[in-house]
């Protein structure tokens, strides 16, 4: 017997009534369900979809078969008749869950959203009321340094284990299940911008090419590290993602890789190089590849643009000359390691003293390090109102979020390793 065994068996001195609306496809709300009970809270769980149901099978699932329009009322009834306390969720910008966080608000419901971490690796975000563009923390540096000032250091924090086939797998599983389940939910739309059917094609199109890929990746990382040529690097988000339709100034990734490459083009140093790095979880629907080399090729700029398929980008981060980013988590990887930072959307990191202020244009030639006593408090800040130790795609890193979520629920702090 462990030593924290007694203390996760222990009855909460407040009992909550927990519920749960869309996690991330997979294991993640069974497991947290599973763990909130054993804590003695109530859970229930709306399954909007048959890949929902298929990774619940616990005692309270709720279907919700009807439209969006009647979401708000339904849910209201939910939470009067369950005596809900807690609502939690992954992602706060899915249609769902925009109404949902509304109805919360209303009601003063705590909302507790779970995103992948800000920080990367081996944190999981869990905010209260919001996330990325929603937010509520301040972007003022001088109050992250008063507030890291008051508390102790964070414990000793060790890397888990994360299988991106486990991840595929079970992302295959839930959009299988949303398939054949389609007649039972006949109102459910998927909030991402595909169909499953289109998606599984691209990846399959993506596999078969993953191997020439990878050659290239490789021999790429190796002539940027092995050159003394300055380079940028542009980290690719999922075309999918609300950050990029909700929280930045873009339409689409499309506008945002027109906008980078045409600022470098016309701004930056005629031996400065650009690399634009795809995101590993990219589906392959979509060629960026061939997006990326038509629109350096059009500004005249093909043989100052690379693009890098696959691979770390903690190697190729730590030697660049800056990152420019819309909000993704790439760059507060990039901060940790004192690279200059742009920030060209609503990231909860595009704070003075930690990232570039002054404009992509300047940025080529004027780019300066994060002031790393501040991004160490804002780091410090985050990790004790926002982020939970673990991983979504292992055992041990569910066991580790699954502890850590129950434990901020109950208004605990980080738990020892």
């Amino acid at each position: 017997m462990t030593a924290r065994e007694p203390d996760e068996d222990r009855k909460p001195d407040s009992p909550r009534t927990v519920l749960l609306l869309q996690g991330l496809m997979g294991r993640v709300f069974r497991r947290l369900g599973q763990q909130l009970i054993k804590s003695g809270h109530k859970v229930y769980k709306v399954n909007f979809n048959g890949g929902d149901r298929l990774f619940w099978r616990l005692p309270g699932g709720i279907e919700y078969r009807k439209s969006l329009e009647e979401w708000p009322d339904t849910l209201r009834t939910i939470i009067a008749e369950k005596g809900v306390t807690d609502v939690v969720l992954f992602g706060d910008c899915r249609p769902h869950h925009l109404v949902a966080t509304a109805v919360c608000r209303e009601l003063d419901v705590p909302v507790h959203v779970f995103e992948e971490g800000y920080i990367r690796p081996d944190w999981v975000t869990l905010e209260l009321g919001g996330v990325n563009g929603h937010s509520s923390l301040p972007r003022d540096p001088a109050w992250y340094r008063q507030i890291a000032a008051e508390l102790p250091p964070v414990p000793e924090h060790r890397q888990v284990p994360s299988s991106f086939r486990r991840r595929a797998t079970e992302g295959l599983l839930f959009n299988v299940a949303d398939i054949f389940s389609r007649w039972y939910y006949p109102h459910w739309a998927n909030h991402r911008p595909w169909h499953p059917v289109i998606e599984g094609m691209g990846w399959a199109r993506k596999l078969t090419r993953g191997k020439e890929r990878r050659k290239e990746a490789v021999a790429l990382t190796e002539r940027l590290l092995t050159s003394e040529a300055p380079y940028f690097l542009f980290p690719l988000q999922l075309a999918s993602d609300a950050q990029i339709r909700l929280h930045s100034p873009f339409a689409s990734m499309t506008d945002a890789l027109m906008l980078v490459i045409r600022s470098f083009a016309e701004h930056a140093p005629k031996d400065a190089r650009l690399v634009v790095k795809e995101h590993p979880l990219d589906n392959g629907v979509f060629d960026w590849l061939e997006e990326t080399s038509s629109i350096a090729a059009l500004l005249g700029v093909s043989d100052r643009v690379d693009y890098m398929a696959w691979g770390d980008i903690v190697p190729v981060a730590e030697r660049a000359k800056g990152m420019v980013t819309i909000n993704s988590t790439s760059g507060t990887l990039a901060l940790a390691k004192g690279v200059p930072v742009i920030a060209l959307g609503h990231a909860v990191y595009d704070i003075p003293d930690i990232t570039f202020q002054d404009g992509i244009d300047r940025f080529w030639r004027e780019a300066s390090a994060p002031d790393m006593e501040a991004f160490g408090a804002f780091r410090r800040v985050l990790i004790e109102r926002c982020l939970i130790p673990g991983g979504f795609f292992s055992e041990e890193a569910l066991d580790k979020v699954v502890r850590h979520a129950v434990a901020r629920f109950e208004g605990k702090g980080l738990l020892p390793e």
